[in-house]
Order: structure tokens, then sequence, then C-alpha cells
């Protein structure tokens, strides 16, 4: 496979085990795009503090887009309350703004996000897209500038799976990368804890089709920041393969290949390529995503999947056959209302009623990942520090970090 600079990836690297992990040289020519409009933060000990990232094996939960289950997704109050359930990792999801700086959204399309419909000034911005294979229509972040985007609020996605959250709506701005940087930084300061970020770089195939380049957008920030090495407490996460390439070739940050349950990687499918994400997921497809990533970060369904009514199967061999691949497993993603949980570990049958979303998560500890995404981070928390007081030698505390 070529990646998106048309330069054919060294398949024959091999690598050893996490630990020999060498730092990649940076080569990189920063071009103007992407600059937050922000002060410039230098290296210091946050930056090179590594926290439950340092080895990717511990037991660690990543906070999904923040705490989501109890605040709407990707905004200051979601990170501030994952980070006092104990998350290890806040999770944002960048997509560009038209002039070129990364926010935080779960897509670069933001009416189910945001409260741009009422907005009669942007009335005219509604379009119709194709992204990645998909035609979506709404607004697009693309076409607004940051400055327009700041006099949006964001609101709940699944306001009726989470009408609780309702009541946060109209309270958060779009936050630019840069900002929940500074929200991972100065928490870990106060806290005397490392909090880690897990950046998703999102559409990098769409986007760098009309001419933004979210790689070096993202690294313009990272070195900005201090946070482009093998010891920042960053991981950056894609579902598309040649953009992780690219930075394990041109930078020193660590990387997470997701996978997805159907389908193709948008840069596979766009090339015309034959890589499905089931391919990912066999051995031999796992030893190729060890080449150019230090993790993996599979759906649930790869590890524990359900049959047609809903009802767990048998596990199959993943985490084993990653971990021998040399790659940790971080699972996604972990919900407490019964709408994401298997039959077994629903509580009755209204898609909204939490159900036993910790009992899901230990099950998934048992089987051997190595860390979770969750919109619960509470729930995850709990779940780890039970685990882990419950093994021979355990000491539980999770919240010790």
């Amino acid at each position: 496979m070529r990646d998106f600079t048309g330069t054919p990836h060294p398949s024959s690297r091999r690598r050893g085990s996490l630990a020999a992990l060498g730092a990649v040289a940076l080569s990189l020519a920063v071009t103007a795009v992407g600059a937050a409009p922000a002060v410039a933060h230098g290296p210091d000990r946050w930056a090179r503090s590594g926290g439950t990232l340092g080895s990717l094996r511990e037991r660690a939960v990543y906070a999904h887009r923040g705490a989501s289950g109890y605040r709407p997704e990707h905004t200051a109050g979601a990170y501030e309350l994952a980070i006092q359930q104990g998350a290890d990792v806040i999770e944002p999801d960048l997509v560009a703004t038209k002039d070129g700086v990364l926010v935080d959204r779960h897509e670069n399309e933001i009416s189910g996000t945001t409260d741009v419909a009422s907005h009669p000034e942007f009335a005219d911005r509604k379009r119709t897209k194709a992204i990645d294979g998909a035609s979506v229509t709404g607004w697009f972040t693309e076409d607004f500038t940051l400055a327009e985007l700041r006099t949006l609020r964001a609101k709940e996605r699944l306001p009726a799976l989470r009408p609780a959250n309702t009541q946060y709506d109209g309270k958060y701005q779009v936050p630019t990368f840069q900002e929940v940087i500074d929200i991972a930084r100065e928490a870990s300061r106060r806290t005397g804890r490392t909090i880690a970020l897990a950046p998703e770089i999102k559409h990098s195939t769409y986007f760098r089709s009309i001419g933004i380049d979210e790689e070096r957008a993202l690294l313009q920030v990272l070195r900005r920041n201090g946070l482009d090495n093998r010891r920042s407490p960053v991981i950056v996460q894609s579902f598309e393969i040649s953009n992780l390439k690219w930075l394990d070739r041109n930078a020193k940050v660590r990387k997470v290949q997701l996978i997805d349950t159907v389908g193709k990687p948008a840069d596979v499918a766009a090339a015309g390529g034959s890589t499905t994400y089931a391919d990912l997921t066999t051995p031999a497809g796992l030893r190729g995503i060890a080449r150019y990533a230090e993790a993996v970060s599979p759906n649930t369904a790869w590890i524990l999947p359900r049959d047609a009514s809903g009802r767990s199967l048998a596990p199959t061999s993943f985490v084993t056959d990653a971990h021998r691949a040399g790659l940790p497993v971080v699972v996604w993603t972990f919900r407490r209302e019964n709408s994401f949980l298997p039959l077994e570990r629903r509580n009755g049958s209204d898609p909204a009623t939490p159900g036993d979303l910790q009992g899901y998560i230990t099950q998934f500890l048992r089987l051997g990942v190595d860390a979770v995404f969750t919109d619960n981070p509470d729930i995850g928390v709990a779940a780890v520090t039970a685990f882990e007081a419950g093994r021979p030698g355990g000491h539980g505390g999770h919240g010790r970090r």
C-alpha cells in the first residue's frame, strides 16, 4: 500500500518489543496550515511524563470524548469531569476549520453536536457532501473560521438516551486541540497525576482532498507544546492507515491503529485498495500494524462478538494475537446504557436504562485487554480498581496515579 504522499511504506522493516522501539527522526518541514491562535508552550515535566502511556501495558481508562455519558461530548465540562472521576487519558477527536485550526468534534458535520441549526446567519452554509464515501448533509467545520465556530455552543448528541445531559446544552464552546492540551496539562499539575491525551485524526483523506493537512497541523501543535516524543503523554489515533505510517516516518509521537467492525479504512477505499478492517485483525494484519504503530484499538466486537439477539458469543483470539505481535489492546467503546450493552448485561428493555457496564468491562479485563475507552470513566475506574484488587498481588487504588 502507498501512503498519502505516494511513497511505498517499507514493509520489510521489523520491530522488536515496545521497549526496543527507537525514536523516529523528525524531518517535518512545517507548513503554515493549522497554526492555532494560542500562546506557545514549551516542554515541561508533564510533556515528558508518559503517565499510563509509559508502558502502554497498564490497565488505563480512556475517557471517550471526556465523560460523555454525563456531559455533552468534547467539551471542557466533559474533560474536567472525566479527570475528576479518575480517567488516565482524555480523548479529543480532531477536525479542521476553514482557517486550518484543529478543533474538537466527533465529526466535521456539527449539526448533531452544536446549535448551528438555530443560527440564521449560518443558514446558507448548509451543504451536502461526500465524506469518506457517504453522502452527509449539514454544517461542516471546514466551512467556518475558528472565530465563527466560537459563536456556537455544544449540545448533547444523544438526547433520547441521555436526557439528563441536555441540561448542559449551550454551556460550552467548541474547544481547540490546544485548549484540550491545556486542560490536561493544568489538571496534571493540580492533581499530581499525569493526564494523558489520545487525539484522533478524523477524515484525514477527505480533508487532504480539500487542501487541509491535518497531520502537519497536528505536529505543529504537538511540537509547539514539546509533545512530539516517545515519552510524551500522547498517543495519536486513526481509523486510516497511511496517515499513521506517515507520522511513523516523520514524527516521534506514538500511534494506535483503530479498527472498525466492517468495511475498509477510508484511505484504502479512496485509493482502490483491497485491505479491509477484517484483514487487520488477523495475526498477519496485526504484525503489519506493529511495524508502524505502538498499539491497536478494536471495536469490542472483535474480541467478544454478539449473536443476532445481541447476546455475547465466545471470545476470539484477538487479544492473544495482538499481544503476540507486540501490540497492547485498547478496546472501544464501553457505555452504560442498555442500548450499547450485550443482552445479558442489560437491565430491562428501556434502551436508556443503565445496565451492568462494570461487569462488562471486567469481562474484557479478564480477557487481557490493556485499556478501555468508556463514556463513563467512573465506572471504568471502579472496574479496573476492583479487578486489580482481586488479582494475586493486586493492590487496587486506581486513582493512585
